[in-house]
Formats: structure tokens, sequence, C-alpha cells
């Protein structure tokens, strides 16, 4: 399995207050960022998995509506998370 407790429990740690801080959008970003870029991997080699390219899309919308919701919220949290992950609007 790609995603593990541990690598779950890494990311919060990371972007989060620590690593049981789950809510904070900032690690919800990180870890919505990991799932996304693993199943955009899996989408390369395998073209006709529709159903993955469904739920790449479902999460790309996730992450969209919490970075907007941070936007709103807290502009400077926004664009450090934006940086450090190298996401780009």
């Amino acid at each position: 399995m790609y995603l593990t407790a541990e690598k779950k429990q890494e990311i919060f740690e990371k972007y989060g207050k620590s690593k049981t801080d789950t809510g904070l959008s900032e690690s919800q970003i990180a870890l919505f960022s990991y799932r996304i870029n693993h199943l955009t991997e899996h989408l390369k080699s395998n073209k006709k998995d529709y159903s993955t390219e469904r739920a790449l899309v479902m999460l790309v919308g996730k992450r969209r509506r919490r970075l907007d919701y941070l936007k709103a919220k807290d502009i400077e949290r926004y664009r450090a998370i934006i940086k450090e992950l190298g996401i780009r609007k």
C-alpha cells in the first residue's frame, strides 16, 4: 500500500502542529497533494483506468476547496503552503 499510517503521521507532523493534528488545513492539503501525485503517476501507465481518473478529479476539487478556504481565512498561511508544496493556480 502506498499510503501507510506511518506516512500519514509523517505528513501530519511536517505540515500540522503534531502528528495527530489531522484537521489543520495545511496538513489536509499536503495529504491530498501526496495522494494526487501518486494517482497521477498511476494514470500515466494505466490510461484507461477511469475510476481512478474520477477519484483524482474529485481529490483535486477537494484540495482546491481547502485552498480557497485557507486563502479566505489567512492569506499568509495560503502562500506558505503553496510555496512549500509547489502548487500553482
